[in-house]
């Protein structure tokens, strides 16, 4: 539904998009194509998307990638080292804060700075995190 939802948003503004329902298939399709961009859910699953962005980095070092996540601990333990993204969005967001990141993730490759940091969040203070089995 999330996916659904954000493919319906990024097409009234105008982007062309292609949606799919796992990691391995959005690796055949940039396999098949290039994309301006990649906005990924960091848990998905499968492969997760941190493992994700790391098969892509292997790929197309460069590709603006932006990770959308609403477990930000879980991202803490163990997406943040896995793989460079341009934008980090942290569920729920605002259509501004898409906005921003797409600008971001995209300017990146512009700014001859390859250590984007990600958009600057308020992450919640660390609590007891159980990670996932």
């Amino acid at each position: 539904m999330f996916r659904q939802s954000m493919k319906m948003l990024l097409e009234h503004d105008g982007h062309k998009v292609f949606a799919v329902d796992s990691g391995e298939a959005a690796l055949e399709k940039l396999a098949k194509r290039k994309f301006d961009l990649i906005i990924t859910d960091f848990s998905m699953p499968g492969m997760h998307g941190d493992q994700l962005v790391c098969r892509i980095r292997k790929i197309k070092a460069t590709q603006p990638i932006i990770l959308v996540t609403a477990f930000v601990e879980e991202y803490r333990v163990f997406g943040e080292a896995s793989g460079r993204v341009d934008a980090l969005l942290l569920k729920p967001f605002s259509v501004k804060e898409l906005h921003e990141a797409i600008e971001q993730a995209l300017n990146a490759g512009n700014t001859g700075d390859k250590g984007v940091m990600p958009l600057e969040i308020a992450l919640p203070p660390a609590q007891n995190f159980i990670p996932p089995p």
